[in-house]
């Protein structure tokens, strides 16, 4: 939780480009196998970043698909209090190509398919991002404090979509949503779902969760969050969560009015560089200091409120940090394969990515090289196959199927 890997049984997962640094989180431990070349590429979970925290921290991809559309990933009815569940599974790798590969792999329909984006051509991507416009959010009008230099890195990636692809990107200086609202409509919405979430996955009552969490020795973070559901279950909590669903439409009216004007919508994928993996979380950044162990992730709340598809790029090494930072791009629910399609273009994202993420067991090739690439990503190129057999199996799979349609 936190967007940090860590519990009492297997310690703190480390970033493998400096390990005395945090690898992000929560699904830090694929980030970490794909990262330092274990595997070509994997699964993990979004809420509250969840999946874009550890894919900028590794100089990886991601995609945050468009809620709902994985199933409602085991959400309960009492987690539902929005029309989509609020969490969702998505894939993580080395490229865009890589990650239409598993999605189609792990979506259970054949809603998508990959070919979408690895077979467009040259031209027609051109064409895409070329007449597409970004709105690049920024601090959201200073509500977001960032460390130093994070948002220049961020604004010099995303430049590449206009020197390199000719999109229009513009800054919204101004907050486009009253953030303090959004930030508590979303924690109450959270603490509802993580409370009922536990709840069942317990089988025990509501009124049983937190004294079981406690005598477990659970984190203190999912204590916080269900003892705040808690008091969500109470009259005036009601009255909370039903105001904090029509901030929730209100947000999403007002992203579609944004999205009438932008095609994409820009944001850092985080307001930090990775920190000192011995501490649970920061508690200040930029002189704001945060007293709720998610206050600095707030960057990530828009998209998860609105439940749209986004994509992390890697933004590549900072200047002043020397660390990995990553963008948030996101569109309108349902606009995955153009999402993924958009970033598809050579050079948009640093493809470099993490320092020791070219050095692992299975080398991805360039987007050029397609027929030879899958095999390459499905072959281990120092012998030790047993390390890379997940995506082996993962990525045969979808090769075949592939390879049939050819």
């Amino acid at each position: 939780m936190g967007c940090h890997t860590f519990n009492s049984v297997y310690g703190t997962t480390a970033n493998p480009a400096d390990t005395t640094l945090s690898v992000g989180g929560s699904s830090g431990g694929i980030a970490g196998a794909v990262a330092s070349g274990i595997l070509a590429g994997g699964t993990g979970s979004d809420m509250m970043g969840s999946l874009r925290n550890p894919a900028g921290w590794n100089g990886l991809y991601s995609l945050r698909p468009t809620s709902g559309w994985m199933g409602d990933d085991g959400a309960n009815e009492s987690e539902m209090l929005l029309s989509y569940p609020i969490s969702t599974i998505g894939p993580i790798g080395k490229s865009p190509e890589d990650l239409a590969l598993i999605l189609e792999t792990i979506l259970p329909d054949d809603s998508f398919n990959a070919l979408e984006v690895i077979d467009v051509s040259m031209e027609d991507l051109d064409s895409l991002v070329g007449s597409s416009s970004i709105g690049w959010l920024n601090d959201w009008g200073g509500a977001y404090p960032c460390e130093e230099g994070l948002l220049v890195h961020c604004e010099g990636a995303l430049q590449k979509f206009r020197s390199k692809g000719g999109a229009s990107v513009e800054t919204l200086a101004d907050s486009p949503f009253p953030n303090k609202e959004m930030y508590e409509a979303w924690s109450d919405i959270r603490s509802n779902a993580i409370l009922h979430n536990i709840q069942e996955n317990l089988g025990c009552s509501l009124d049983e969760v937190v004294p079981t969490l406690e005598s477990c020795g659970a984190k203190v973070e999912a204590i916080l969050e269900c003892r705040r559901g808690e008091s969500l279950e109470k009259d005036e909590g009601k009255h909370r969560l039903a105001q904090a669903v029509q901030v929730a439409a209100q947000w999403r009216n007002r992203a579609d009015e944004l999205f009438e004007i932008y095609d994409f919508l820009a944001l850092p994928s985080s307001q930090c560089y990775p920190f000192d993996k011995t501490i649970t979380w920061p508690k200040s950044i930029a002189g704001a200091e945060f007293a709720v162990y998610h206050e600095w992730m707030q960057c990530m709340v828009p998209v998860s409120l609105l439940g749209v598809p986004c994509v992390t790029i890697p933004a590549g090494t900072g200047e002043i940090s020397g660390l990995q930072i990553g963008l948030q791009i996101f569109a309108k629910r349902g606009q995955d394969a153009k999402l993924l399609s958009s970033i598809s273009v050579p050079s948009f994202g640093d493809t470099q990515g993490s320092p020791v993420s070219n050095k692992g067991h299975l080398t991805l090739q360039p987007r050029y090289r397609l027929p030879g690439r899958r095999e390459c990503l499905i072959s281990p190129d120092s012998g030790t196959a047993n390390h890379a057999r997940p995506a082996n199996y993962l990525f045969k799979e979808v090769g075949a199927v592939l390879d049939e349609r050819k």
